[in-house]
């Protein structure tokens, strides 16, 4: 991997009044770093259609024909011959044949009309479909008292693809809708990028599993339950380090076989410069790469990015709600571009119910409730408490992020925010 500057240092005058932001990075050039890291995993898969769901195409799905590949109906109805109804309506027809779809028909005899079911393929001669609510059935006749215009309630061929179009790119990650895309393309295998190898480290003499009796100073693991269910899906194959415990060399050593065999290793906890922040020394000793240290962001500040060998590491911070934060704006970009997915972050214009005051000097990820919506159409905020890292009740009832610039010192209500919707 490329080794790359640590960042740049932002010098701020001593009586501005904001946060100190020296030898931090923004947070546009930390992701500008990242997505310079974290490049496609080489190896590729072909699965069945049935099992891609989830994962990141490897190459472009292109029309195996056109789509549809005849003319078809679009409506329930009689398919006809416009230029066969002369003079003023009404005007009667015999009805000579019946088409589902499925079924091939014969040529459209002059003078009459074919019962038609949508999907069906036109017959030849035929130039519109009147649809059945628009005609008067009379045994085997059918009267039409409104002129229909050629060519109305049909599906021409190719009208939705033409062979060998482009249906889908290469870094989509599958959906339903482009699962339905393929089909219609006739792409019954597609080639994916492999599964990342994803290992999560927890570090924290602290901590005992959720549902264990807590000793005095304890308290439960948050971010191992919390990261894992971050990264559940298809696309990762994710290995539990286990807890790692207070001690450098242990962490170096578990640093070490972890990068061995996975494409990310990401650990929470011990990230920052005390006594017992064990990641920076371990990683060092395990022969790293450090890219980045410390991110001018609230919360999530001492975030680490690293490499050792072709792993990269995302070194979370220890406090859950600023492991969740730094997951969402930087763990899912890392993961997307190792897999060579398409990142468009989504990402809303809202306004705040209330007003906000805070600290300026680094950009704040805050958890809002979407409360309502405005007369203009965007989504009402309102904004959580000032000091939030520690609350993750609050985050649990949050349905997005607000994200604040960090010059900002305070916004009023009705004030434009970005906003970072979950799910």
């Amino acid at each position: 991997m490329t080794s790359r500057s640590p960042g740049i240092s932002v010098r701020r005058e001593p009586d501005c009044g904001c946060e100190a932001a020296a030898d931090l990075i923004s947070v546009d050039r930390a992701l500008a770093i990242v997505a310079d890291l974290a490049r496609p995993v080489a190896d590729c898969e072909t699965l069945p259609l049935g099992a891609a769901t989830g994962r990141v195409l490897a190459g472009a799905v292109h029309a195996a024909a056109d789509a549809p590949g005849f003319d078809a109906s679009a409506m329930d109805g009689y398919a006809l011959r416009a230029d066969g109804l002369r003079g003023d309506g009404p005007w009667m027809l015999p009805v000579g044949s019946r088409i589902a779809a499925g079924q091939t028909a014969g040529p459209l005899p002059h003078g009459q009309a074919a019962r038609i079911f949508t999907g069906a393929p036109l017959p030849e001669g035929a130039d519109t479909v009147v649809m059945q609510e628009a005609v008067t059935r009379r045994d085997d006749l059918i009267v039409i008292a409104t002129r229909p215009a050629p060519g109305q309630n049909i599906r021409r061929r190719g009208q939705d693809m033409v062979r060998g179009i482009e249906v889908l790119p290469a870094g989509r990650q599958l959906g339903p809708r482009d699962i339905a895309a393929a089909a219609a393309a006739g792409a019954g295998h597609l080639s994916v990028r492999r599964r990342l190898r994803v290992t999560l480290l927890s570090n924290g003499a602290e901590l005992a599993e959720p549902g264990e009796t807590l000793d005095k100073g304890q308290i439960w693991n948050v971010n191992r339950a919390m990261l894992a269910a971050q990264m559940a899906g298809p696309g990762l194959d994710l290995t539990d380090g286990g807890i790692i415990r207070d001690d450098r060399r242990a962490f170096t050593k578990a640093l070490i076989a972890a990068s061995r065999g996975a494409d990310l290793v990401v650990t929470s906890g011990g990230a920052s410069v005390g006594e017992e922040d064990h990641l920076p020394p371990a990683l060092a000793e395990a022969g790293a790469t450090i890219h980045l240290r410390k991110v001018a962001m609230k919360p999530g500040k001492p975030l680490t990015i690293a490499s050792i060998g072709q792993a990269l590491v995302l070194g979370l911070p220890g406090n859950p709600v600023a492991a969740f934060v730094s997951w969402h704006v930087f763990g899912r970009t890392i993961v997307a571009g190792l897999s060579g997915a398409e990142h468009r972050p989504r990402r809303l214009m809202a306004r705040l119910s209330e007003g906000l005051s805070r600290r300026p000097g680094r950009r704040e990820f805050r958890p809002v409730r979407w409360v309502g919506t405005g007369l203009d159409g965007l989504p009402v905020l309102k904004p959580g408490p000032a000091e939030f890292s520690a609350r993750l009740a609050e985050l649990a009832r949050a349905d997005g992020l607000a994200d604040i610039p960090a010059d900002i010192d305070s916004l009023a209500a009705g004030d434009l925010v970005a906003f970072i919707p979950f799910g």
